[in-house]
């Protein structure tokens, strides 16, 4: 057997390293030091693997062709590592509390969907594509419903199973058409076979149906606020963020490789899911009472912009949609930050309604959500802003004008609702017997200074994401 394939499988390898480190330490570990370092532990040998990710790595094909990788698939793999990393360490107050005897599990299960993702992205036929796929989402059933004496959460564990295993079986259907007609999964080979003919057409669309699931795409959202809610707030930020970034890019890989031929035919899909999905998150997310329903309602409109950009079909439509994902994981992380320390202190209390008056006893925590939405919300000079600007301007350099208005037309109803959260902290007086100041734990904190500095520095530096880091990618 040539080991040398595993050579290009070094974050992989390095994550399973990780996971290793984590179990067997979970299995000989006494309680007591579990209970002091376990966490600790696993933030910082993630941190050792994120940094690593970023070193040189070897690129190229192995095993035949099923895995890929290259500068864009490590730059990708690099963001999720940041993302989740964020995670592990907002999750902290969380796993120890209640759940301080299975924060292992916590730990574990959330490495092996990032190992599904790894295998999303660097997929070179779809059959790795799909099992990357349900690695990562069956696994994501059992985050979903951690919290198991609690009825929200099992509900959003049932629902998310439900609804995976719906999307599973029409991605299949999708895949057996296009092998049906083309007689490969192998990306090199589909590339030069596929044509407009109706059974090729009629896979594609059930393909993106079981792709659009996990980015959550009208009208394979409706799984989206429930299992938001229902999750503990560490999952449903994992779940807004990494997951949808996973699904980004592996769409992105798919429609470029395989289906470039076919480009008008895709476009016309996915424009109407684009423009459909944005004018629907955000209406529906007016009407939230629920901060975290708020924000499904927002990831759900956030990923109609990040298929803007997918669908510009170009290069520079590539480039937008990784540095959108990229400013939006500091973004949105920022806010579930804020989220977390607040639910923590209340006692589980996520009503939009709890957030009235809270820059007056929490000042710090009311400025840095403040940051986060008026980054989501694309308000100069946030980095949200030059993020939607590189998106509306690759939709632009397609022709794609209605698109784009429609874009901006809801940039603007965006805007209303994300205020509606500023206006609770800094108009809105707190309730009789609201909370008074309160401090979140260290972890969380260090997390969301990582997140302010992102949120600065992406704005600051996008021309640097923009223009020579990106334009050297080749894909």
């Amino acid at each position: 057997m040539d080991f040398s394939n595993f050579l290009l499988m070094g974050q992989e390898i390095g994550l399973i390293a990780v996971f290793l480190i984590l179990f067997l330490y979970d299995i000989i570990g006494s309680e007591k030091s579990k209970n002091h370092w376990f966490h600790w532990l696993a933030c910082i040998d993630f941190a050792v693997l994120t940094v690593w990710g970023f070193l040189p790595k070897l690129t190229g094909e192995a095993f035949g062709g099923m895995f890929v990788s290259s500068d864009l698939t490590v730059l990708m793999k690099n963001i999720l590592n940041i993302a989740t990393l964020l995670v592990f360490l907002q999750s902290y107050s969380w796993l120890n509390g209640e759940n301080r005897l299975r924060r292992s599990e916590f730990f574990t299960v959330t490495l092996v969907t990032l190992l599904g993702m790894y295998l999303m992205i660097s997929a070179g036929n779809l059959m790795m594509l799909y099992i990357g796929m349900e690695t990562a989402s069956l696994p994501m059933a059992c985050l979903a419903a951690f919290n198991k004496y609690r009825e929200k959460s099992a509900e959003a564990g049932v629902k998310y199973v439900l609804i995976s295993a719906l999307s599973s079986g029409v991605m299949l259907f999708g895949l057996s058409f296009l092998y049906g007609a083309m007689g490969s999964f192998y990306f090199s080979d589909l590339t030069l076979r596929v044509t407009g003919e109706p059974l090729i057409v009629l896979g594609f669309v059930f393909f993106v149906g079981g792709l659009g699931f996990k980015l959550s795409l009208v009208p394979f959202h409706l799984w989206t606020a429930d299992v938001y809610e229902g999750a503990p707030t560490a999952v449903t930020a994992y779940l807004s963020v990494v997951s949808k970034g996973a699904a980004a890019f592996a769409l992105i890989f798919v429609l470029y490789k395989i289906f470039g031929g076919i480009e008008a035919v895709w476009q016309h899909i996915l424009w109407w899911l684009s423009a459909i999905t944005i004018t629907l998150g955000n209406l529906f997310a007016i009407r939230q009472t629920d901060i975290k329903r708020f924000f499904a309602f927002s990831s759900i409109s956030q990923a109609g912009y990040i298929l803007l950009g997918i669908i510009a079909g170009n290069a520079q439509g590539m480039e937008a949609t990784v540095y959108y994902v990229f400013v939006y994981l500091f973004s949105n992380l920022a806010a579930f930050g804020v989220i977390s320390a607040l639910e923590h202190a209340s006692g589980g209390k996520t009503a939009i309604a709890a957030y009235n008056g809270l820059y007056a006893t929490n000042p710090k925590l009311a400025l840095l959500m403040t940051f986060a939405v008026f980054s989501l919300g694309g308000i100069p000079p946030f980095a949200g802003f030059f993020s939607k600007f590189l998106i509306f301007m690759a939709a632009g350099s397609s022709g794609m004008y209605v698109l784009l208005f429609i874009a901006l037309l809801n940039t603007v109803i965006s805007l209303y609702y994300y205020l509606l959260i500023v206006k609770a902290m800094f108009i809105n007086k707190g309730e009789p017997g609201a909370m008074a100041h309160f401090s979140t734990d260290i972890y969380n904190k260090i997390s969301m200074l990582v997140c302010f500095l992102g949120i600065l520095a992406t704005g600051i530096l996008w021309g640097v994401f923009s223009g020579q880091l990106l334009n050297s990618l080749k894909y």
